[in-house]
């Protein structure tokens, strides 16, 4: 989606549509090949960039990806932009929630909710018999 939203970007005069495309176009290109390697087999360098991708932790990624998508839409607000450069945003979204790890259950945080609780009660009895 964004090579095609890319393409169809620079078909204009206008040359921040046009660098806002190429650049679109370049982070579908990156995307594959960090994402998607298989697709890229007959490009020599695709094994070593995509292991040096998986190295990275989540955020980085996230915060890779995030960026790559908002400098077009920045360059360049069109409809074209923002639909096109979607997905990448996602991407970097569901890596971003990755990072922030797994969530928590019920059980475990009524527990920690329980013992606190009593720490309040335990410390308010306290100051309240030192009072007397």
């Amino acid at each position: 989606a964004c090579a095609f939203a890319g393409l169809w970007n620079c078909v204009t005069i206008n040359p921040l549509n046009i660098a806002a495309g190429v650049w679109m176009m370049l982070n579908a290109f990156v995307l594959f090949l960090c994402e998607a390697p298989f697709c890229c087999q007959f490009i020599e360098f695709a094994n070593a960039v995509s292991a040096r991708a998986d190295k990275l932790r989540a955020w980085q990624k996230a915060a890779f990806y995030c960026g790559m998508a908002v400098f077009p839409v920045m360059l360049s607000l069109t409809l074209t932009t923002l639909f096109g450069n979607a997905i990448a945003f996602a991407t970097g979204v569901l890596y971003g929630l990755s990072a922030l790890g797994k969530k928590g259950d019920a059980i475990s945080y009524a527990r920690i909710h329980q013992q606190q609780k009593q720490m309040d009660e335990e410390k308010l009895t306290g100051n309240l018999e030192g009072q007397a």
